[in-house]
């Protein structure tokens, strides 16, 4: 989770899917630490280098969402098991680019009660609790 200094996060939209708005997440490769996984992931997604970023927090335990029966397959399984970072943007005034082809075509600054507002269903109590745990 990326914030500014207003409490607003980072809020990125699907690429797939219009109006469906979300925090980057990502996988964790073998033989990463979860500090290396949390910035290979956030500039995979973001195009943010390590070096643009400022790591405030890390939540004590990993959070858990279950996906839709709909949504689950083999290859996303039931749902995600997330390690959870507080990051801030070292310079504010930073225009992101996203790469080209990723999960994501837009990005935003937002309250937190706005992302859920715009969030799938199946994140909202993950991200309440992000809210209330990182005083957002």
């Amino acid at each position: 989770m990326i914030v500014n200094r207003c409490r607003e996060v980072l809020a990125f939209e699907r690429a797939r899917i219009p109006g469906a708005w979300q925090l980057p997440q990502g996988g964790w490769e073998t033989g990463e630490t979860a500090e290396e996984a949390l910035f290979r992931e956030v500039a995979e997604e973001t195009g943010l280098k390590p070096e643009q970023l400022e790591l405030l927090v890390r939540h004590p335990e990993p959070l858990v969402y279950e996906l839709p029966a709909e949504w689950q397959t083999t290859r996303t399984g039931l749902g995600q098991v997330l390690y959870w970072f507080a990051l801030r943007l070292r310079d504010e005034h930073t225009v992101l680019r996203l790469p080209p082809n990723g999960e994501f075509r837009a990005w935003r600054w937002m309250p937190m009660a706005r992302l859920l507002e715009q969030t799938s269903p199946f994140r909202r109590t993950l991200y309440r609790r992000l809210q209330v745990e990182f005083k957002l």
